[in-house]
């Protein structure tokens, strides 16, 4: 608890540098070359977990996939956009139904195993098309017991479930299509969004992208440090 919560305070620091620095944050044109393995570096089970548990939480306890993971995608995109930091550091992708967060997809449909107290400690197996809290008792208000989350990314969250929440599923899906141009029909197929796509929509300018550059690099770090002291 220790480490979530020193993580949580570094992150809501930084938080405070970028409202600093962001005034204007959108509008951006050069961007920086990223690979598919930075994404991986910044990935975190545990913070997915956590995520999809605050929306599970405001919505009584259960959820469908579709909506789940639009929600989760739109967070992402939101936390970018307001703060130059992924919340969950997944891999963004085109597909059918929207865009997803490609590896918080593959751990709601069993495609990969759980860390310690990791999705399956607070995500229930899904169900059909829906997934549940695996225990609802468990979290009495989110900010008390979803430590992973930091106040700025709870800011985030709020915000993303008072604007989509009250969607369906249809909804929300169909309302991505049209309000999130890095997405394109992937044709039954999938298509990696790159950060170069999303920033270029989110129209960040040449001294924001340096700044974050070195911010991500310095998340990547932390994000280290925290793994090899595990």
């Amino acid at each position: 608890m220790g480490q979530s919560i020193m993580h949580g305070n570094m992150l809501t620091a930084m938080y405070f540098v970028r409202r600093l620095i962001s005034n204007s944050y959108p509008n951006c044109s050069k961007l920086m070359r990223w690979r598919l393995k930075i994404m991986q570096n910044l990935y975190s089970e545990k913070k997915a977990a956590q995520v999809a548990a605050y929306f599970l939480f405001q919505a009584q306890g259960r959820l469908p996939v579709l909506k789940l993971m639009k929600l989760l995608y739109l967070a992402e995109r939101r936390s970018y956009e307001m703060y130059g930091d992924p919340i969950i550091g997944d891999k963004l992708v085109s597909m059918d139904h929207g865009p997803v967060l490609s590896q918080t997809l593959n751990r709601i449909n069993g495609m990969s195993s759980s860390e310690d107290n990791g999705w399956d400690a607070w995500i229930a197996d899904r169900e059909d098309h829906a997934v549940a809290l695996r225990d609802g008792s468990r979290i009495r208000s989110p900010e008390q017991d979803l430590l992973e989350l930091s106040e700025a990314e709870f800011e985030v969250l709020a915000e993303t479930w008072k604007d989509f929440g009250h969607l369906s599923k249809y909804q929300i899906r169909d309302l991505t299509h049209k309000i999130c141009p890095e997405w394109e029909d992937p044709e039954g197929s999938s298509v990696p969004i790159t950060l170069e796509k999303l920033f270029e929509v989110l129209k960040f300018n040449n001294e924001q992208t340096r700044l974050l550059k070195k911010q991500l690099r310095e998340q990547q770090a932390i994000n280290a440090a925290f793994t090899s002291a595990a």
